[in-house]
C-alpha cells in the first residue's frame, strides 16, 4: 500500500462528466521512451452523424482541460464557452464536438501526476521526455478510439494551434480542414527565454524537491511566480493600460505587499493556478513548447508545411501578441499559400494579446461563425 501523500498526489482530477479513454501499450513517444498504457479525459458536445463526417477536433493551450463549454454532466462554463454550442460559432446542432486534455497534464489525462502501473508511484521526472506531436497522437488516438477515421476541423489556439499543425503533418490524410490561432512553428527564442526562467523559478523553489515533492507540498511560491510572469506575456501593454491603469487598492501597512490593482489582479489569479496545476506537469508541457519545431518533418519549415494536405486552412493572428508574435503566423499562411493551398489569413487587432481568442468575443465570433458555416 502506497503512503497517503503519494497516493492524493498520483491522481489527476478530470472535470466532473469527462470521458477517458485507456489505451493499452506500449505507447512509444517521438523522442524516446514509452508509456505502458494510456488515459486521456475528454468532453465531447453535439451528436456524431451517420456519416461520421462532422467531427470537430480542438486541441487546448497549455493550462486548460477538456472542459470547453458547459456540459449536461458539468454545467459550469467551460474556457471556450462562447464558441462551442448551439447558435455558437461551432454550433453543436451540426458538429459533433470532441475536446481532450493533452498527454502531459494534469486533468485526467496521463501526465508526470500519474501513476506509473509498473511501479505504483507518480511518474514525476521519470515521465518520458514529451513533446507537441506526441499530444497531437494522442488526440487522434482519442478520436480513433470513437471508430472516427477523418476529422472535418481540427482547431487549436498556443498550444493547441502547435499540436493541430503537428496532426495536420503527421496524419495529413486524416485532416479535412486546419484553423491555427495564435499559432507557430517554432518558438521564437523570446518565448523560449521566458519559459526557460519560468521552469527556472518553479525548480529553484525548495518545495519542488527535484519534482519529487508530496500532494499539497508542492512549489506553489514558484508555481505563483512562474504564472504571474506568463500573465504579463498573455496580454499587451495596451490592455494593461486600458483595464488597470494606475488605480491603487486599499492601503496595507506593508510597504511591499499590493498597491496597485494590477499587482492585486496578478496575486489573485496566479495563487488560484498554483493551487490546482501540477507544476511537473508545467514544466513537461512549456518544455514541449519550446521544442517543437515543424522544420523537423523535412528540412524547413516549408518542407514540413508541405506535408499539410488540409483543403482549406484558416491562420489566426493578433497584432498586440508578444509571445507569438503575427509574423509567425503569416509565415504558416504564406507557406501554405506558396504551396497552392486554399488559405485565409487573418490579422487581429485585439488589444489582448495572446489570450484574445479567449475573451475577445466581438473579433472571434464572426471570424470563426464565417469559417465554420463554409466548413
Amino acid at each position: 500500500m502506497l503512503p497517503a501523500d503519494e497516493m492524493t498526489d498520483a491522481t489527476p482530477t478530470a472535470p466532473p462528466g469527462a470521458q477517458r479513454v485507456v489505451l493499452a501499450g506500449p505507447w512509444r513517444l517521438r523522442r524516446g521512451g514509452e508509456l505502458p498504457s494510456l488515459t486521456l479525459a475528454y468532453e465531447t458536445w453535439g451528436e456524431l452523424n451517420a456519416a461520421r463526417d462532422n467531427v470537430v477536433l480542438i486541441y487546448t493551450g497549455l493550462s486548460p482541460s477538456s472542459h470547453a463549454a458547459a456540459t449536461a454532466a458539468h454545467p459550469e462554463a467551460g474556457w471556450w464557452e462562447y464558441v462551442i454550442g448551439p447558435g455558437k460559432p461551432i454550433d453543436t446542432r451540426r458538429w459533433f464536438v470532441v475536446c481532450v486534455n493533452s498527454l502531459g497534464s494534469c486533468f485526467g489525462s496521463t501526465g508526470p501526476a500519474s501513476l506509473d502501473p509498473r511501479s505504483g508511484r507518480p511518474y514525476r521526472l521519470r515521465f518520458p521526455y514529451l513533446s507537441v506531436e506526441d499530444i497531437a497522437h494522442a488526440g487522434w488516438d482519442v478520436v480513433r478510439s470513437l471508430d472516427i477515421e477523418r476529422l472535418r476541423v481540427v482547431i487549436g489556439a498556443s498550444l493547441g494551434g502547435m499540436s493541430a499543425l503537428a496532426l495536420a503533418i503527421e496524419y495529413p490524410e486524416a485532416v479535412d480542414q486546419l484553423v491555427t490561432i495564435s499559432a507557430a512553428t517554432h518558438a521564437t527564442p523570446s518565448a523560449i527565454a521566458l519559459r526557460s526562467l519560468q521552469r527556472e523559478i518553479i525548480r529553484s523553489d525548495p518545495a519542488w524537491r527535484d519534482g519529487d515533492y508530496a500532494s499539497g507540498a508542492g512549489p506553489v511560491q514558484g508555481m505563483r511566480l512562474a504564472r504571474k510572469l506568463g500573465l504579463i506575456s498573455y496580454r499587451s501593454a495596451e490592455e494593461w493600460l486600458i483595464r488597470f491603469g494606475r488605480e491603487r487598492v486599499e492601503p496595507s501597512p506593508a510597504a511591499f505587499d499590493p498597491q496597485f490593482q494590477v499587482e492585486a489582479y496578478l496575486d489573485a489569479n496566479a495563487g488560484k493556478f498554483a493551487q490546482h496545476f501540477d507544476a511537473n506537469c508545467y514544466l513537461y508541457l512549456s518544455r514541449a513548447m519550446d521544442d517543437f519545431d515543424i522544420a523537423e518533418h523535412g528540412g524547413s519549415a516549408g518542407a514540413g508545411l508541405s506535408r499539410i494536405q488540409a483543403r482549406r486552412t484558416l491562420v489566426v493572428g493578433v497584432e498586440t501578441d508578444s509571445l507569438f508574435p503575427l509574423y509567425q503566423q503569416r509565415e504558416i499562411a504564406e507557406g501554405l499559400d506558396e504551396l497552392g493551398r486554399e488559405v485565409e489569413f487573418v490579422a487581429l487587432p485585439s488589444l489582448q494579446g495572446h489570450d484574445a481568442f479567449l475573451v475577445d468575443t466581438a473579433r472571434y465570433t464572426p471570424l470563426l461563425c464565417d469559417f465554420f458555416a463554409r466548413a
